[in-house]
């Protein structure tokens, strides 16, 4: 991990940033006080779905929609 004073990190923007992309962290600094890191975002991992690849694992119960005995009172 590198670190990098503001200003040099705004005269440099480009070559700091292919930097960044490679792989490396670099930490900007403001009055050698760390404020913000540049890191590259890593690709999201794709998931694979399948309609219909859960069928049979869920089910509802035939009184799902009864009124619950807790309930009487408020109803």
């Amino acid at each position: 991990m590198s670190s990098v004073d503001i200003t040099s990190f705004q005269e440099n923007i480009s070559k700091l940033m292919e930097v960044a992309m490679s792989g490396a962290e670099i930490v900007i600094t403001k009055n050698e006080t760390p404020v913000l890191k540049l890191t590259a975002v890593s690709p999201q991992k794709k998931i694979n779905r399948h309609p219909g690849s859960a069928k049979g694992l869920l089910w509802i119960s035939d009184n799902f929609d009864q009124p619950l005995d807790d309930f009487k009172d408020y109803m």
